[in-house]
């Protein structure tokens, strides 16, 4: 008999997230019924957005039920089919969640070719976190050439594909990371023009030096005191997309001083998620996937081995100690 290790959350998180709240259990994989299929994950995605759902709060989607699989996406092989649109042997992408093994019905399920494109990227760069990048540079930007674009959590999965958009776009890019090997690799890995380690306490000076001519464009991921400086350095008829708020996914207040320059400015600020944008995938995961292919754009990947490793590599990853895409190697 086969084993299947799962994590559940075992309790929701009081402040920061733990990995109390997480436990791991083992049940038996089960046969696919008719229309089904039987998958054994390869990859797990780790994502911000989980910590979210780990809330029983009000949000766009609904909380992480209590002792029930953890969400997620998975990239892996299709070992058993029972499906007419899947052999044994694809690989495909999904939302199998936190386990080993995965019985779908095929809604949902996304087949894969790696030919050209590893596995793992169908995960970051030609997956979720890129169309989000996509959608939220072309769709709401919509950056041109000659304007200053800035990023958020620029070495991270969304970000380093939102400055090299944006770059693709002829803007000048300056990226938002912490530490200085980050910010090296933000300009040296993915090209942008600037970056600023706002982990060395000089946000305000250092933001206000690599944007002389203020900014049009801000690709959002974590709010706060970030959002709060770019805020005072938009251009005229600037733009923001806002993607998400990791400071204040555990609860801290993320106050907001310079809220006026929404108004002063005329400023668009669109708040998102990609999977209301079903318009969005098809031609993102086109251009990624070409570009991917043909090495114009660059990515990192950040991989923990073996699922008992989940939990602290998403505790991490909401510490930012992770580079470019966090993953689990399931197999």
């Amino acid at each position: 008999m086969t084993i299947n290790k799962q994590w559940v959350l075992a309790s929701r998180p009081d402040g920061e997230a733990r990995v109390e709240n997480f436990r791991l259990v083992e049940a038996p994989v089960g046969k696919p019924a008719d229309g089904e299929l039987l998958i054994r994950n390869d990859y797990l995605s780790l994502d911000p957005y989980m910590r979210m759902r780990m809330n029983d709060t009000k949000s766009y989607t609904a909380p992480q039920a209590l002792d029930q699989v953890m969400v997620g996406g998975t990239a892996g092989e299709v070992i058993e089919s029972r499906n007419s649109q899947f052999a044994v042997g694809d690989r495909v992408v999904g939302m199998l969640g936190w386990q080993q093994y995965g019985i779908s019905n095929g809604v949902g399920l996304r087949k894969v070719d790696i030919s050209r494109v590893p596995l793992s990227a169908y995960l970051g760069v030609v997956g979720m976190p890129g169309v989000t990048a996509w959608w939220g540079t072309n769709g709401i930007i919509e950056p041109k050439a000659g304007e200053t674009f800035v990023v958020s959590a620029a070495s991270g999965a969304v970000g380093a594909v939102a400055g090299q958009l944006a770059k693709l776009k002829n803007c000048r890019v300056v990226g938002v990371a912490g530490g200085p090997e980050k910010c090296r690799a933000v300009i040296e890995e993915f090209g942008f023009d600037a970056c600023v380690d706002y982990k060395a306490g000089r946000l305000q000076a250092d933001l206000a030096a690599a944007t002389p001519q203020g900014i049009d464009g801000y690709f959002d991921n974590v709010g706060g005191a970030v959002l709060d400086e770019v805020l005072a350095r938009m251009n005229a008829f600037g733009r923001i997309a806002v993607c998400g708020l990791i400071s204040g996914y555990s609860g801290e207040a993320m106050p907001i001083n310079n809220f006026r320059s929404v108004l002063v400015n005329r400023l668009l600020v669109q708040g998102f998620i990609i999977s209301e944008q079903p318009q969005a995938w098809a031609p993102a995961l086109a251009e990624l996937g070409e570009l991917v292919a043909t090495g114009g754009m660059r990515y990192r990947e950040t991989v923990s081995k073996g699922i008992e490793s989940a939990p602290q590599a998403f505790l991490g990853l909401l510490k930012g100690r992770n580079f470019g895409k966090q993953l689990v190697k399931l197999s």
